[in-house]
């Protein structure tokens, strides 16, 4: 098939696999561990980032290609991939980075602790005052959640719990002269960090902090849970579980009855992946693996503790140095008026927010002020992820019980997320609040709001539209851009969105300024793509640029090489997954593709098209993925004023500077760090902060 494709002289295009891509992308947090410039607790913060995200791609992708592995060969005949081949690809690749982590933590962060007078100390290490300290802490208060099981072979199948931390132990009885020496024997005990802390602080000297994990206070007292044994050995497992729900059928039944009963199996599904302690001898492993039904190919590797999203909780004793410089919030002064003037502020111009380096507070005041404003009368949002204490919620819940009338739409397939979401929309429906979950097929991933208000006997629009969810805890770390308009062109398209999505109808008018995912988003992206195309084909300007968490979708991947090969100069910023590969020769020159990964999550999405000098830019919740495009149902805002384009502008090239936490995405391994032509360094994340507190 290739060699008929050039033989007519079609270019032939090529695809980084997505989750080859993704664990390139996991091992770029992996390297902010191990960047000496990156202060210490923040690098510990880094490794717990890490494993978080790897734990939560076993539980969905690597659990998915190991669903499809089983089917029959007809099935998989149909697939373009070979799951197995692949499945041995991930481990590998996993297998080569957990080595690395666990040389990062021994190696690098344990002696630099120690050049800040912190210990971490196991439990041969211990002075007797700290031996007497974690005995007494063992008895008052981890006996309870301990669970010691001795095991019999072919009797005992102990249940381990997803994602939390084991020990297996081998031991013998402790026998009396005469008797006759019996084989080993094994059991397993529960490390109970979901209920207590990780990390303990142990008596110390003057100007020194020592430390120690829960992990090593248990094995310190594994001979009060099994009397009458010798203990030979211990070493730490965790098993992580397949997290997909498989609601096989979505568009028939009760979809919220199936996500109840789903959830409720979650956490006993299908074993994705053993990690065990690479020193654990053969023998052990091979006894534990029989036990729990393991196979060979679901093991990964790490060092002496597993669990290691725990880190995020690792103490800093109040020495400043071991943090990064805190960039507190700026206060957005424009939105910082008096009750009653904040929809004037927002009718008489645009207002463009960028979080956490702005507070997330202007959101939050105009769902209050919409609440108790008696002019309101009605609102309407999108709920895709939120807080679990949230005034936004509250706020909604207020408007209503002053006969507002609230609209909620609320996504409950948002992945871990679906318990919440239902627990708030049960909340919601109690106090007289319209509720409409979930379309069957598709998830609503639009990050939008809208307040209708009674002005001068008519009816006026105003609108939040973001790239980010509604959720203060994750606008503290999540970098994303909201916007305020009035903007009659955006406000009365989103409320034909809303009456889409509160009526399911399908609009009686076409959308032209917004893009909207499943409507005109495919093809006005294309069009402004092949508009490019023929600007570069006629020896003019043309010009992309793409900031996105992922591209993947290979029918936008095909029409950027196109453009690349007409001359299109396309920069793309891509935080994850990058299925495209950038400066390939004869099929992507013209790309340029680089990653940030620093303090804050890139998570916002932007399009900019240079389309003849009219630098049209648009902003989104929507990545370039088959799951956005084809799955979801997107919403992509332009930014039609002059002033807020350039301040975008001014941070995309910023973004595009950066010569200190960006690393190039290229035909290589894409985690080289990226060199710039300037000699100064240039941080884009600090440069802006920067920028935006001077520009008040």
């Amino acid at each position: 098939m290739t060699e008929e494709i050039q033989s007519i002289g079609l270019p032939t295009y090529e695809y980084r696999d997505r989750d080859v891509s993704w664990l390139m992308f996991n091992y770029r947090v992996l390297q902010e561990a191990k960047d000496p410039n990156v202060p210490l607790v923040e690098r510990i913060k880094f490794l717990a980032i890490y494993s978080s995200n790897l734990g939560e791609f076993f539980r969905i992708r690597v659990a998915h290609h190991r669903n499809l592995k089983r089917l029959g060969k007809k099935t998989k005949s149909r697939l373009d991939y070979d799951p197995n081949a692949l499945l041995l690809e991930l481990y590998k690749i996993v297998n080569q980075h957990l080595t690395e982590f666990s040389q990062i933590f021994e190696e690098q962060i344990i002696p630099e602790l120690k050049n800040h007078s912190i210990y971490l100390l196991n439990e041969n290490e211990l002075t007797k005052e700290q031996e007497r300290f974690i005995e007494t802490y063992f008895k008052e208060n981890m006996l309870p959640y301990v669970q010691p099981v001795l095991l019999v072979q072919n009797r005992i199948q102990p249940f381990l719990n997803n994602s939390e931390l084991y020990l297996t132990i081998a031991l013998k009885p402790r026998l009396e002269v005469d008797e006759p020496e019996e084989p080993v024997q094994y059991a397993i005990v529960k490390i109970p960090s979901d209920h207590l802390p990780r990390f303990i602080e142990l008596p110390s000297v003057a100007n020194r902090h020592d430390i120690i994990l829960l992990d090593d206070v248990v094995r310190n007292s594994l001979g009060l849970l099994f009397p009458g044994y010798h203990i030979l050995s211990s070493y730490s497992i965790k098993l992580t579980r397949d997290a997909e729900l498989y609601i096989e059928d979505e568009f028939s039944g009760d979809l919220l009855d199936k996500i109840k009963k789903s959830l409720v199996k979650r956490n006993v599904g299908p074993a994705s992946r053993l990690v065990y302690d690479q020193a654990m001898p053969q023998e052990m492993l091979d006894y534990f693996l029989r036990l729990l039904s393991i196979r060979r190919n679901d093991l990964t590797h790490e060092g002496r503790y597993h669990n290691n999203f725990d880190f995020f909780n690792f103490p800093d004793f109040k020495k400043k140095e071991l943090r990064n410089r805190q960039l507190k919030p700026l206060a957005y002064k424009a939105l910082q008026q008096k009750a009653g003037d904040y929809f004037k502020q927002i009718e008489e111009r645009d207002h463009l927010l960028y979080f956490p380096y702005q507070e997330y507070e202007p959101v939050i005041k105009f769902f209050e002020e919409a609440s108790q404003d008696p002019y309101v009368t009605q609102i309407k949002i999108t709920q895709y992820r939120v807080a679990k204490k949230s005034r936004i919620m509250n706020a909604l819940i207020e408007a209503a019980s002053r006969g507002i009338s609230v609209f909620v739409f609320i996504e409950v397939k948002a992945r871990f997320d679906e318990e919440a979401n239902l627990a708030w929309g049960e909340e919601m429906e109690k106090h007289g609040i319209k509720v409409k979950y979930s379309f069957p097929g598709l998830k609503v991933h639009a990050k939008c709001a809208l307040v209708s208000r009674k002005e001068d006997g008519d009816l006026k629009h105003y609108a939040y539209l973001s790239t980010g969810n509604f959720h203060e805890q994750t606008a503290k770390v999540y970098a994303d851009f909201g916007l305020f308009t009035s903007d009659e062109r955006i406000t009365s398209e989103l409320n034909r969105f809303f009456g889409f999505l509160e009526n399911m109808k399908l609009p009686t008018a076409s959308f032209k300024h917004l893009l909207v995912a499943q409507f005109n988003f495919n093809d006005k992206i294309k069009e402004l793509i092949e508009f490019e195309k023929q600007q570069a084909l006629e020896g003019k300007k043309a010009e992309i640029v793409l900031k996105l968490n992922s591209i993947q979708d290979k029918e936008m991947i095909d029409l950027l090489y196109d453009a690349s090969q007409c001359g299109v100069k396309i920069k793309m910023i891509v935080r994850g997954i990058c299925s495209l590969i950038p400066k390939r020769a004869g099929m992507s020159e013209n790309i340029e593709g680089i990653s940030i990964v620093d303090r804050y999550l890139e998570h916002s999405r932007s399009y900019y098209f240079y389309h003849g000098g009219e630098e049209l830019i648009y902003l989104s919740s929507a990545d370039w993925m088959v799951r956005n495009l084809h799955f979801r149902i997107e919403v992509a805002f332009p930014i039609y004023d002059e002033r807020l384009k350039k301040i975008l502008l001014d941070i995309t090239d910023l973004q595009w500077s950066d010569n200190v936490k960006s690393r190039s995405i290229n035909d290589g391994e894409m985690n080289e760090y990226r060199e710039t032509e300037t000699r100064r360094k240039l941080q884009s994340q600090l440069e802006t902060y920067k920028y935006l507190k001077e520009s008040q």
